[in-house]
């Protein structure tokens, strides 16, 4: 069975985890100032945990986006950098579906997952996916930047991410109940949903050279101008 190191760093919590003969370890922090301050220290604390040296692993697993620019940026920057020091390939992992894969573990029966993040500047990255009995997924609608409204709800699926929440005047709990078969906000992207995609994608062929590593975006724009910002809040205020 591969070794697989995975990072996520896509959104406000900065996780690490090993996957090495067949147990998962994990570390996470929310307290760094920046991601590239706490993601080294936790790959380090791993490792030693694991008794292992950074070169025994096969693979280096990142959330490859969509999501934070900064976030993905330093995922797919780290994991370059470690890579290329032990010549060893990466496996990016879409993390719209890491949160499907948290998702399917706090509900086993998620066969269905309608995966959906805040994108910030009132929108959402969204993505839906049926669970393989291989442990896979396959993919039922691409990743998508779009409003909260125009998300796409079809076949009752279970439905998860901090999107419901930050959205939560559109994903209300009639409308979760009416068109979700669970709502689970707290099913989110985590190094170890990462590391045991990046082993699944790994074992299928799917991992590239850190050379071709690149970021998952899928907005041009990061930020809004001021006169957008106000006519943002004031549709706001006006809902």
């Amino acid at each position: 069975m591969s070794t697989i190191l995975a990072i996520e760093t896509s959104t406000e919590l900065a996780s690490a985890a090993l996957l090495h003969n067949g147990e998962l370890i994990a570390r996470e922090s929310a307290g760094a100032q920046t991601h590239s301050d706490s993601i080294l220290p936790m790959i380090q604390q791993l490792l030693a945990e694991a008794g292992i040296a950074l070169a025994r692993c096969d693979a280096l697993a990142f959330g490859v986006g969509p999501g934070s620019f900064t976030g993905v940026r330093t995922a797919c920057g780290v994991v370059q950098g470690l890579a290329f020091g032990i010549d060893r390939p990466v496996v990016p992992v879409v993390t719209l579906e890491a949160a499907a894969q948290a998702a399917r573990a706090l509900q086993a029966d998620a066969d269905e997952v309608l995966a959906i993040l805040d994108a910030r500047m009132g929108e959402v990255y969204w993505a839906r996916y049926r669970a393989r009995t291989d442990g896979g997924w396959d993919e039922l609608a691409a990743p998508t930047l779009s409003v909260a409204a125009e998300v796409v709800t079809a076949a009752r699926p279970v439905a998860c991410g901090n999107g419901l929440g930050a959205y939560a005047a559109h994903f209300t709990p009639a409308f979760c109940a009416a068109e979700f078969a669970a709502a689970l906000p707290q099913g989110m992207p985590h190094a170890r949903h990462v590391a045991s995609l990046g082993q699944y994608h790994f074992a299928h062929g799917r991992a590239l050279p850190a050379q071709d590593a690149q970021p998952l975006y899928l907005r041009n724009k990061v930020a809004l101008t001021t006169a957008e910002r106000e006519v943002r809040d004031a549709g706001k205020a006006g809902a």
